[in-house]
């Protein structure tokens, strides 16, 4: 145990690297030394605008002086103004606002459970959608659900090749990640997307897709359904959303059952004022020009990791497959001043910020080649 972590009164929960952040600015985060590191991982593909954006920093900021927050009795503007927001970027939806992404999934199984009067959920193997009790039963990592079992029942999982044969008559949902961030940053595959659509519109099922990680842009797309060509009937967001404030949101859209009832479902911090002014701003900076960003940066950055290893992934949702465990990279490479994740043994993840510039790649590439020499 270091030294920090032998202080802390901090439930061990997480395996923390042994070190404090102090500041943000951009694509840099500075400790409580003064040091500079830059962030290929934004806080899991959280930060996506950037440390202390100025959007949502001034919308955040302007709302903390009018109101902090009310009941879900009644209506606010922020909330509001980001459901229409995010219904125009969908093509027509209605909102569930939460606090993360793990609620946003366990508001869609409600809803699908109570839309459809049905209780199977099929998701697929190696899929992660959350902690909680329902979330974690979706999970398609037996390793994370075995401490915690009995989970909620009626969880099936199957492959990308075998979802035929898992959907029918009894499935209230088909649940997708558009990327399979946690299990390792494995995109879906349109076809598959596709299929599940079709299964899905067949069996009188509902096609629900987690983009927790992908939404908001990650993808290149504002959704990363839009890159894949497939709508779905539900979708969940969280991460991106605010920059960093603590928001989740379930998407249905307009021609899908509505399901949900007043008392069918709450949170208390749904739709907190601040969190949804800042959501506002980030939905107006995700624009076509960022986008565009996102794909051509997409394509520089895979490109220079690709001396690396195996490269995959979509938009600035990346990986590259090492030939070495992929923890002790990390660690060494937070000692070289850059900060990333992991996603699997052998699996560098990297989120960084939409924003970031070539010239922050190409030192990015730099410092890891120092690290992997």
């Amino acid at each position: 145990m270091t030294q920090l972590a032998s202080l802390t009164k901090l439930l061990p929960t997480y395996a923390r690297l042994d070190v404090t952040f102090t500041d943000g600015e951009g694509s840099y985060l500075i400790d409580a030394e003064g040091k500079r590191y830059l962030d290929l991982f934004a806080g899991i593909a959280v930060v996506g605008l950037g440390h202390r954006h100025p959007a949502p920093l001034a919308a955040a900021q302007a709302q903390l002086e009018r109101l902090w927050h009310v009941s879900n009795l009644y209506f606010t503007e922020p909330m509001q103004e980001l459901a229409q927001k995010l219904s125009d970027r969908f093509g027509g939806s209605q909102a569930f606002f939460c606090n993360s992404g793990a609620e946003s999934i366990e508001a869609a199984l409600k809803w699908a459970r109570k839309a459809t009067g049905r209780s199977e959920i099929v998701a697929l193997e190696g899929s992660f959608h959350g902690r909680t009790f329902g979330a974690l039963s979706v999970t398609g990592q037996p390793e994370k659900r075995a401490a915690f079992e009995p989970l909620v029942p009626g969880a099936v999982f199957a492959t990308q090749e075998t979802l035929a044969d898992h959907v029918g008559p009894q499935t209230a949902a088909i649940l997708l990640e558009p990327v399979q961030g946690e299990g390792g940053v494995h995109p879906l595959s349109p076809a598959v997307l596709a299929q599940a659509r079709a299964l899905a519109d067949r069996h009188g099922a509902l096609l629900i897709l987690d983009e927790v990680q992908t939404g908001v842009g990650r993808s290149g797309e504002f959704f990363a359904w839009q890159r894949l060509g497939v709508k779905p009937h539900a979708v969940t967001l969280a991460k991106g959303l605010a920059n960093g404030l603590p928001i989740g949101a379930l998407l249905v859209a307009d021609d899908a059952p509505t399901g949900f009832e007043p008392g069918d479902h709450a949170s208390t911090f749904g739709g907190n004022p601040v969190a949804c002014a800042a959501a506002c701003a980030v939905v107006d900076t995700v624009d076509d020009a960022l986008l565009e960003h996102v794909r051509s940066i997409s394509d520089l950055l895979a490109a220079g990791l690709s001396q690396f290893g195996e490269v995959r992934g979509l938009g600035l949702l990346l990986a590259v497959e090492l030939d070495t465990p992929a923890w002790p990279v990390v660690e060494a490479a937070l000692e070289h001043g850059l900060v990333l994740g992991s996603a699997g043994e052998r699996t560098l993840r990297l989120t960084p910020p939409l924003t970031i510039s070539a010239s922050e790649v190409a030192q990015a590439i730099t410092l890891l080649t120092e690290v992997l020499a």
